[in-house]
């Protein structure tokens, strides 16, 4: 599987998967909005890549998407610095995958991919990711990846129990 930014001809796919992943509250296309061109989008995310022009409330933050058999399975975005939101719900990396692509470890591998991108991204000595504390399938990928278990707690903002896992970067 491989990892990369959002490129011109994913449009489609990367829609499809947008209104797929809404079904289960989750949003695909950070920040998209369909009545915005793909082209101002792509570039949108190059911004907040570079950390120029950030919007009000969002970090400097790298929007991925995971490809495989050249079909978008899933996305993740690695955030390079955390505000208060993020430190009580969301944290450095956010992922999700397409459900017909479930439980077939690419949840794991995109993961793992981006803790191996983190240490030239992340600005801090360890990522903080959370899960539903529901979500045991997310919270296995999170554990099989490194995550220690640092707490579980009511996210503020979901209004649920939440689990609050943190990784070492492994820096050069």
């Amino acid at each position: 599987m491989e990892l990369r930014p959002l490129e011109g001809g994913d449009e489609g796919e990367a829609i499809a998967a947008h209104r797929e992943l809404a079904d289960d509250h989750f949003t695909f296309l950070l920040g998209w909005g369909p009545s915005g061109s793909w082209t101002d989008y792509l570039a949108s995310l190059e911004r907040l890549r570079l950390g120029v022009d950030v919007p009000t409330g969002l970090v400097p933050a790298t929007f991925l998407v995971g490809v495989l058999d050249e079909r978008i399975v899933g996305r993740v975005s690695i955030r390079h610095e955390l505000n208060e939101h993020l430190r009580t719900s969301g944290g450095h990396i956010g992922y999700g995958v397409r459900p017909a692509d479930r439980r077939r470890g690419v949840a794991t591998q995109m993961l793992s991919s981006a803790l191996d991108l983190a240490p030239s991204l992340v600005v801090d000595d360890e990522v903080l990711l959370t899960c539903a504390d529901s979500n045991t399938a997310s919270a296995a990928v999170i554990e099989r990846c490194g995550g220690r278990l640092d707490d579980v707690r009511i996210d503020p903002f979901e209004g649920e129990l939440s689990r609050f896992y943190a990784i070492a970067l492994l820096r050069p």
